[in-house]
Parts: structure tokens; sequence; C-alpha cells
């Protein structure tokens, strides 16, 4: 396909959770657009007349190809999951891919870069009160080597923002909603719950937004965000017991009533990463990282971010809601679904 400089938006990772939703707006739009993803990635449910490149972001001279001719570009792609076997890989996708993807759209000439970026970087060993856009971390902050390798690519997107490049930064927090054909670790915690497959929970908090938000959230970044600022896209403070009292009144399955401590938790998570790592090769049960940020303070205030962008996002009852039933539609929800039972809190990006 040729292309212009005159309107063509690039979404990296557009067939993901957060992205397939950013790119269904773009398209309603009437916005040529065209999507970034890596080899192999199913992208049958885009929409019609979007474009569609296959490029592995760890290689630079694919991503050269991939973005010429963006005049918009929203980085979304990243590896959203907390554990793998080969831990390099979080640095080479979330940290050097995210700087490949902004310095050839930058090279390429793009008017605009969006790098999307996460709220589980902005959580301190130490820390009171709720977490605002505003809040100054370090990589001693970072827990585990995903947290690590997004804070790295923030900080190198922010970096170029504060030496004048056009590029604008968003961290939306745990997106639920219709659509998640990935399974995000949110969205496996819903699943567990409602699939009878959660016979405890930890005490955590934990914010939410609708996915749908998070992508008007990201346009309205794009357009009306200022280099160098973390725009955050978050909505509701829910603990973890008042998330699954909402979903059991959706679904009458009751909430787990067993607490399990922390010690137990990140002991389990440790045996689980051992089996993975040197026996299944497959996703853990539980992640060390996951049940490490279960410490963490994740009450977040993003009211400043919202009345910048105008966005009032929706409650999040009716989030969940449209998301049970779109996954009672795809069988993934019911007295025997067969949704993946990998254990409770990760965090998603994507997500991001």
């Amino acid at each position: 396909m040729t292309t212009t400089m005159d309107d063509l938006t690039i979404v990296t990772g557009g067939a993901g959770f957060i992205g397939s939703h950013l790119v269904d707006r773009l398209a309603a739009e009437g916005r040529r657009v065209r999507v970034v993803e890596r080899p192999g990635a199913a992208v049958g449910h885009l929409p019609g007349g979007v474009e569609v490149v296959f490029a592995d972001i760890r290689d630079r001279s694919a991503v050269d190809r991939a973005v010429v001719g963006g005049r918009w570009v929203y980085h979304l792609a990243a590896n959203p999951n907390l554990w793998a076997r080969d831990r390099s890989t979080f640095d080479e996708v979330n940290y050097r891919g995210t700087l490949h993807v902004l310095d050839a759209s930058l090279a390429a000439g793009a008017e605009r870069v969006l790098h999307c970026s996460t709220e589980s970087i902005l959580t301190r060993a130490r820390s009171s009160g709720p977490i605002g856009e505003d809040v100054e971390v370090t990589e001693d902050d970072a827990v585990g080597p995903y947290c690590l390798s997004k804070l790295r690519a923030e900080q190198a997107a922010m970096r170029r923002a504060r030496e004048g490049r056009p590029v604008v930064i968003a961290n939306p927090t745990m997106p639920v909603g219709p659509g998640d054909r990935g399974i995000s670790p949110p969205t496996r915690l819903m699943l567990d719950f409602c699939n009878r497959r959660l016979p405890a929970v930890m005490d955590c908090t934990l914010n939410l937004i609708d996915v749908r938000d998070v992508a008007e959230g990201l346009m309205r970044t794009m357009g009306r965000g200022t280099p160098g600022r973390r725009y955050l896209l978050g909505a509701e403070n829910l603990t973890l017991l008042g998330l699954l009292g909402i979903l059991g009144e959706l679904t009458g399955v009751r909430p787990p009533r067993l607490r399990v401590p922390y010690a137990l938790a990140i002991a389990s998570a440790h045996v689980s990463e051992f089996w993975a790592d040197h026996v299944s090769g497959q996703m853990p049960q539980a992640t060390v990282t996951g049940v490490r940020l279960t410490r963490r303070a994740m009450h977040f205030d993003a009211g400043r971010s919202l009345r910048e962008l105008g966005l009032a996002p929706r409650p999040i009852r009716a989030s969940l809601a449209d998301a049970v039933a779109w996954h009672r539609g795809q069988g993934t929800l019911g007295p025997t679904g067969d949704a993946p039972a990998h254990h409770l809190l990760e965090k998603s990006a994507e997500s991001s």
C-alpha cells in the first residue's frame, strides 16, 4: 500500500486488548490505520480496511519499514506478562523495542508519538495516600523484570520529550471490559472467579478502568497531551473483595472466604516459577512479581489527568457487566468454562 504523511495513524500492538479498541475507534472516525503486530498474532477481529504489517519490534530494520508514512504513532506493543522463561525478553521487547519504535518513528518524521506505559511502575515501597501522575520513581522502586523494563521504556520516552521531541505518555491502570481475546491478567482473575476456580484471595487494592475509556483516553492524550507530562488513565479504586462482590452480584458466584497470607502466597509463587522455569515452560500459577505488587499501594488518583483530557470514565460495574456478557457469548464463562486458569493477581499492560 502506498502511504503519505497526510493521515496515516500507526498502532503497534493494535490487535491486543487495548489496541483493538483503539483501532476500532480510529477506524470509526474514518482514520487510515496501519497495525503493526508481532509475527503470528491473530488479527482477524480487526475492522475491515485496516492495514496490517507483521514486524518484531526487537528488529530495528523491520520497525523502520513498518512506520514509514505514519503521521501519528501509538506505541502499545509490549510483553504484558509478569513472567517469562527467558527474563531477558522483557528488556528486549519492552525497553529496547520501545527505543526502536520511538526513534524509527521520529526519524521517519512522525508528527506525534504516544508511548503507552503502565501504572504498575508508579508504585513505591513506601508511600502514603493516593498515587498521582506526578509521582517520582526510580529503578529501585521497580518490582521485578517486567516493571523494570516498562519503567526504563517510559524514562526513554520522557527523555525524548524533554529534548523537545513530540512524544506523549499515558499510563492506564488495569483495563476491564469486553473483547479481551488474549485473556489479560485482570480478565484471568475475573474468569477464575466466575468459573469457580478462585478458592482464596489476598487483601489488596486495584484501580480499574474500562478498556474503551482507555482507548478514548489514548486518543485524547495524543491530541491534547503535553510532551514531558505523564497522563494517568484510571477510574475506580476497589479492594479485591469489592471487585469480586460486584462480579458475584452479576453472576451469582459467592466470593471466597479464605484469605491467603502474604508469606504463603510468595512462597507458592516461588515454587510455581521454579516449576515453570525448569519443567513446564508454561505460565506459572502465580508469579513472584504479581504477589509482590499486592504489597504495594495501588490506590490511584487520576483526577488531574482526566480533567485535563476531558475524560469521564464509565462506572466499573457497567464495564464488568459488559465483560461478563461478552465472555458468556465467547463460551469462556460458565460452570464448566475453559478459559486459561493462570492464577490471580498479575498485572496487565496492555495490554501495555
